[in-house]
């Protein structure tokens, strides 16, 4: 099976990521969260903005989206590009009995792995830092990974049509940054201009963070979750059947 090989390189590398994968959940939350989160409290207080949150308790389950979005995507683009180009690992395996989906579906399996064993990570910081409230906290790392696949899997399909690394950090900087700052992680997005309020509404990051936010809280799950929860699925279905059609004529025409 191709996730084999993916698992096995990780457990040979894994230690390399485990500093980071606890480093900078504590870094943001202990600056963003304590630090930043203090005066914002002191100036507004709880107030409604925040749907009577705490600054820390309002930002922490916004940064597990966003941190699974980043990693989603680090997973999607130079090891996508790397398996065709520079290591050939999805050639290898195109010699073998393997077939496309095969491989395709081997690499998102170990993606979806790996972003969920990250988010678990960082929820376990924000239980440390006292950022999780309802015992409902424990599937925000599972819709995290979903907010990440969603995004992992358009960019996979995008990187198989590629020939090098160019346009990478133009991808990074001016669409999944941008994304980063203004779905709703860091503030409300109804603070924003209604445009952008709406344009946000569209991202998947702004679906991740609500379900997040919503099952760190308990602040209830409803018809409106569900809604956040189909479009994740919605946009990882497509992104994968796109991926499939990338995929399949980069290794065999």
């Amino acid at each position: 099976m191709a996730v084999e090989y993916w698992l096995l390189t990780y457990r040979r590398n894994w230690k390399g990521s485990l500093l980071t994968s606890f480093l900078s959940p504590i870094l943001f939350l202990a600056a963003m969260g304590l630090g930043l989160g203090s005066l914002v409290d002191a100036e507004v207080g709880s107030g409604r903005d925040l749907g009577g949150l705490d600054y820390l308790d309002f930002l922490a389950p916004g940064l597990l989206a966003g941190n699974a979005m980043m990693l989603a995507v680090n997973e999607s683009t130079y090891p996508v590009l790397g398996g065709f180009k520079w290591y050939r690992t999805y050639m290898a395996m195109a010699a073998s009995p393997l077939r496309g989906r095969d491989i395709l579906l081997g690499h998102f399996t170990y993606m979806a792995f790996r972003v969920t064993l990250a988010s678990f990570v960082f929820l376990g910081v924000m239980a440390a830092f006292g950022a999780v409230s309802s015992p409902l906290a424990v599937l925000a790392p599972i819709c995290a990974a979903l907010c990440g696949m969603a995004f992992a899997t358009p960019t996979a399909a995008f990187v198989a049509t590629r020939i090098n690394a160019d346009n990478f950090s133009t991808y990074t900087r001016f669409v999944i940054m941008p994304m980063f700052l203004f779905s709703g992680i860091f503030y409300p997005v109804s603070q924003l201009p209604i445009v952008l309020e709406q344009i946000a509404w569209l991202t998947p990051v702004w679906h991740g963070v609500r379900l997040c936010r919503a099952l760190s809280t308990g602040s209830g799950v409803s018809w409106e979750l569900a809604g956040h929860l189909a479009y994740l699925l919605a946009l990882i279905l497509v992104g994968t059947l796109l991926s499939a059609r990338t995929f399949t004529r980069r290794l065999y025409e």
